[in-house]
């Protein structure tokens, strides 16, 4: 009976350099049909497994039983196996060959990702991706950090003879803060020297700012959030500045447990939220770069508001007629350690959308001019100088058949004359027959 061929027998590394393996092999049973073609696969430590490999000849037919394995890396341990076709099928793979490390060579991969930046006063540091071992090519792996001023002609060389080094600090009292150097990094085994990476531009460390912002302000927007205003530092700064960082901390709180906020670039403001309302707050701004921070600004006070209203709208009712709907609600009073009511928003969307419009008046009623064929979900809030206070419970609103039609939202006199739903966009035109 046909089948596939068996594996192939006795594959032997007659001779191996250092990106090349000449294989032999017996064939196995050819299982009444003749092989046809056979495949060489390798496999390293590296390997994901075995893999086809590069052999000349580049097709190896089924009376061929030697073959020349071509683009190998060097240094690197391989292990070899045969797997023989026919026209039934591919056969099984043959045992593995015994294990052979390729010869040396020069090594030909340079690091990757040169780069560096940062470290402390007089620090130029250099960082690099390390080449992966089954690329090293040889044993004493090591780099070559080349480094010099831009502009100038003289590299300076420093040798790390460690196949993991990726990092380089050079320090000396002549590196001026933030000056550009080039930079290259090479690499070496016991062959020889191998090629280095292109020339990169590498800034020595910075100086930390040296001056603090001015003209430090604070105002509260609401009860969470305050804006805080500052200008860059007045007299000559010899650090470069990145951004600015905002420290801020509740006055019953300890100044070490502060939190912080930073910017960047040339913003000189910047918002804080989620703080606790009618609290104190104390605030400072430093400058700061790769670096560090500088010295820090004066330190300014904000309170920020009372909280909004808690209570919701309530005994909100609606009618419509002639593409119009009007709401009312009863007037909502804040408790003496909230913000006054100083208006109401109306939010409202189609029920099968989710983008919500909102108007806003300070009267108890608002009229919007809707098409009356569509499912509107609406709610409420009151609005204060503290923020939005709490959302009346969700009204649907259903589309009209007849002329005229009335309900009520839930609320603390009534009862819920509409279904909830779930929400969804809005893009209507309205009117609200109320001051804003």
């Amino acid at each position: 009976m046909k089948g596939p061929p068996g594996p192939p027998e006795a594959v032997t590394i007659d001779e191996i350099t250092d990106t090349t393996a000449q294989l032999s092999w017996s064939p196995g049973p050819d299982n009444h049909s003749p092989v046809t073609l056979y495949v060489v696969q390798a496999r390293t430590p590296f390997s994901v497994g075995w893999q086809a490999v590069s052999t000349v000849p580049d097709v190896i037919d089924g009376r061929t039983f030697t073959a020349t394995v071509v683009g190998l890396n060097p240094w690197v341990e391989y292990e070899f196996r045969t797997v023989a076709a026919n026209a039934i099928g591919i056969g099984e793979p043959s045992p593995p060959s015994e294990k052979r490390r390729t010869e040396e060579a020069l090594p030909e991969v340079t690091p990757a990702n040169v780069s560096g930046g940062g470290g402390s006063k007089s620090e130029l540091v250099i960082t690099w991706e390390t080449v992966p071992e089954e690329l090293q090519n040889g044993r004493g792996f090591g780099y070559v950090v080349a480094f010099r001023p831009y502009g100038t002609v003289i590299w300076m060389l420093t040798v790390l003879a460690s196949a993991d080094a990726c990092r380089y600090v050079f320090r000396n009292e002549s590196v001026r803060p933030f000056s550009p150097f080039e930079v290259r990094v090479g690499v070496y085994n016991s062959k020889g020297e191998g090629p280095f990476s292109p020339v990169t531009v590498v800034y020595s460390a910075e100086e930390e700012p040296t001056r603090p912002p001015a003209s430090i302000s604070a105002r509260s927007l609401s009860a969470t959030d305050v804006e805080v205003v500052w200008a860059s530092p007045q007299e000559r700064n010899r650090g470069r500045i990145q951004g600015y960082e905002v420290k801020y901390w509740r006055h019953d709180d300890k100044e070490e447990n502060a939190r912080k906020i930073r910017t960047s670039g040339n913003q000189t403001s910047t918002k804080i939220s989620n703080l606790q309302g009618s609290a104190l707050y104390h605030l400072a701004v430093k400058a700061y770069n790769t670096a560090g921070t500088g010295p820090s600004s004066a330190t300014v006070n904000v309170t920020t508001r009372k909280p909004p209203p808690s209570r919701a709208p309530g005994n909100v009712v609606w009618n419509s007629s002639d593409s119009k709907i009007v709401l009312n609600w009863d007037q909502v009073k804040a408790l003496e350690n909230e913000s006054d009511v100083r208006g109401y928003k109306v939010l409202y969307r189609w029920s099968r959308q989710s983008r919500t419009s909102v108007i806003e008046t300070n009267q108890t009623s608002v009229e919007l001019s809707l098409p009356l064929d569509e499912d509107y979900i609406i709610e409420i809030k009151p609005v204060s100088d503290g923020g939005d206070g709490s959302a009346s419970q969700q009204i649907r609103i259903p589309k009209m058949t007849n002329a005229y039609a009335r309900g009520g939202g839930a609320g603390p006199s009534t009862s819920n004359a509409c279904t909830l739903s779930a929400l969804s966009t809005l893009m209507l035109s309205l009117t609200a027959r109320s001051s804003l």
